[in-house]
């Protein structure tokens, strides 16, 4: 009399494709049952045959990597079909800059107090500090709209970006555009 808990669920690849999944199946140690949307972003990406080609042409302890580079890849794809992950490496990289620009600002108001002597003069009350030079309200809105969302980015097994629309289309627009703007 055989057992049901000898039955082996599918691979989401086999599952997916509708085919048997073997015991020797090139998918089923990086595509499990529980993850059926990662293959099918991949599948609908680059396709099974060519994921298939992949994994029998490189070493076998590079096979997990290039399947979640490949499963972040079509995630991207599949939420900016243009860009993919060049647009969340762009969003990223504006978002480092920005905060590259206010962490020198607030390290030249620092310098800037100490060297007024802010530092060194005593005061009444030790624990009253002045405040630091104010930017301008209309600089620091700009700034905030121009921040394009405070997401940041998380771990690729979530597969979530921190940007609902391609920050591409600050610089080209929502119809395209040409390559002649500065990015």
């Amino acid at each position: 009399m055989a057992s049901s808990s000898s039955y082996n669920s599918p691979c989401a690849a086999c599952k997916f494709l509708r085919r048997k999944c073997t015991p020797g199946c090139i998918f089923s140690p990086y595509f499990p049952p529980e993850e059926p949307q990662k293959f099918a972003n991949v599948h609908k990406i680059f396709g099974a045959s060519n994921v298939s080609k992949l994994l029998h042409d490189i070493p076998p302890h590079q096979r997990e990597d290039a399947v979640n580079s490949l499963a972040y890849e079509a995630e991207a794809r599949v939420r900016d079909p243009v860009y993919g992950c060049v647009g969340a490496i762009t969003f990223l990289q504006r978002q480092v800059d920005r905060l590259q620009k206010e962490l020198d600002a607030a390290n030249a108001d620092l310098i800037r107090y100490a060297c007024n002597g802010g530092l060194h003069q005593p005061s009444t009350n030790p624990m009253v500090v002045p405040p630091p030079r104010q930017r301008p309200i209309v600089e620091h809105n700009r700034r905030i709209a121009n921040d394009g969302g405070s997401g940041f980015y998380q771990t690729p097994s979530s597969f979530s970006f921190p940007y609902y629309n391609s920050p591409w289309n600050d610089h080209y627009g929502p119809h395209g555009g040409g390559f002649g703007g500065s990015i």
